[in-house]
């Protein structure tokens, strides 16, 4: 009973979509020639969505390309300047050539740092106010990780939009198609076929520009997450070692001879 049941609505559809004797046979030709006919072919909301597509395609490749390029930059930069750092013993030498590696986001913390440790204290001795050094490294950790994710959202919003774009044109497609059929009044599967892998073409190129922009947003974001810990993991070194440096500087009165000088266990001086 079940069988019967199903072979019915089966059978009503196989007869309306069989083939019809008297349409023209289409030649089969390559995949890659058959695309473009159908490509050529769309209709025009078809071919504004796959427009619209490109756009977007262009324009998130740009983003990710200039977004990888300049993060190997700060990131070759910062190792750079932390070497330059840890060798130097001074923060007079550190800020002569924090310069010549701008594009690290390293060394606008430690210009940030630098910059309030002398209006307090001139670059000598013990800060005053250590709190205002710390929310100093804050500042200037995230005014760093905001510049570098700009534009970040434009390619989270064409990696979002995209598939949806190309969805609408395939449903405009289909619903021209069995508009068209329906005018033909010919129920047969090759009449329907054309006019629905057309619009197809527009889903699977939406699909095609928001994977890549998925991809290229989570690794962005990985590496932004990167950034930010090494911005806040040098502030916290910074300002240990400028206490250090402030703590084994001798006093101004009484300065300890050499010999003492030189047993203290001394990390880095400023």
């Amino acid at each position: 009973m079940i069988l019967s049941n199903l072979a019915s609505p089966l059978a009503l559809a196989m007869f309306f979509f069989q083939d019809d004797p008297s349409a023209p046979s289409v030649p089969v030709g390559s995949p890659g020639s058959a695309l473009v006919e159908m490509v050529r072919n769309s209709g025009p909301v078809a071919f504004g969505v796959l427009v619209i597509l490109l756009v977007a395609s262009i324009f998130s490749w740009a983003i990710m390309f200039s977004k990888w390029r300049r993060f190997s930059a700060a990131r070759k930069q910062s190792q750079g300047f932390l070497r330059a750092f840890r060798k130097s013993g001074r923060l007079s030498e550190i800020a002569t050539v924090a310069d010549q590696f701008q594009p690290s986001p390293l060394v606008s913390v430690f210009t940030e740092i630098n910059d309030e440790y002398q209006r307090q204290s001139g670059g000598r001795g013990m800060p005053r106010n250590p709190t205002a050094l710390e929310r100093a490294a804050q500042t200037a950790s995230s005014e760093a990780l905001t510049n570098m994710e700009q534009r970040m959202t434009w390619l989270a919003t064409i990696a979002a939009i995209s598939p949806f774009i190309g969805l609408f044109g395939t449903v405009m497609g289909i619903i021209d198609a069995f508009h068209g059929l329906g005018t033909a009044g010919a129920a047969t599967l090759r009449a329907v076929a054309p006019g629905i892998s057309e619009a197809l073409i527009t889903t699977a190129a939406g699909l095609a520009v928001a994977i890549p922009a998925v991809v290229g947003y989570n690794q962005l974001t990985a590496q932004l997450r990167d950034f930010a810990a090494r911005m806040d993991d040098f502030g916290r070194e910074l300002l240990n070692a400028i206490e250090n440096a402030a703590m084994l500087a001798p006093p101004a009165v009484a300065p300890p001879p050499p010999e003492e000088l030189i047993a203290q266990p001394r990390r880095r001086t400023f």
